[in-house]
């Protein structure tokens, strides 16, 4: 590919990196597999860059790679049977002060998410890039409706594991 489309691509990977951020959190626990993810996705976007027309925005297009890469990688790594021990490390992006309570929350709620199965952590992370339920139905073959009960029963899994792990905030 030319340089100019190289060019391109990396500008609007660049604008939308924190989908990257984002689904690897999701998906992995360590910062290794995290990094190794963000890796993945970033490889396989660029493979299939050429493949985008343009129907939908970068973003939705990015989202759809990112969460396809996701659960391929989770399949490969659970097929390689490593059990990681480690305890999953803070949020390494931050953008506002450094906050105590609200980085509790987040490695909370990213262990929470740890337990949840691939379909789920994608109607989550959807949610929390604030698509609608049509948006996330559409993203990922279910009906409006449909993806409104798995993102409800999603959130209340959620608030389940929470009480029942006995993490304190």
């Amino acid at each position: 590919m030319s340089s100019q489309t190289e060019a391109t691509f990396l500008k609007l990977v660049n604008r939308h990196k924190g989908i990257l951020y984002k689904a690897s959190r999701i998906y992995a626990d360590s910062v290794e597999d995290r990094e190794d993810l963000q890796q993945e996705i970033l490889i396989q976007l660029w493979k299939s860059y050429q493949t985008f027309k343009g129907d939908s925005e970068f973003s939705t297009w990015m989202y759809r790679v990112a969460i396809n890469t996701a659960i391929t990688y989770l399949k490969k790594e659970k097929k390689r049977a490593q059990n990681h021990t480690e305890t999953p490390q803070h949020f390494e992006v931050q953008s506002e002060d450094y906050n105590p309570v609200k980085d509790r929350q987040l490695e909370i709620f990213y262990m929470t998410v740890q337990e949840l199965n691939p379909l789920e952590k994608a109607v989550i992370f959807y949610f929390m890039e604030g698509l609608s339920h049509k948006e996330i139905g559409s993203n990922l073959g279910l009906s409006e409706g449909n993806a409104r009960v798995k993102l409800n029963r999603t959130k209340e899994k959620i608030q389940q594991i929470i009480k029942k792990s006995g993490y304190e905030f």
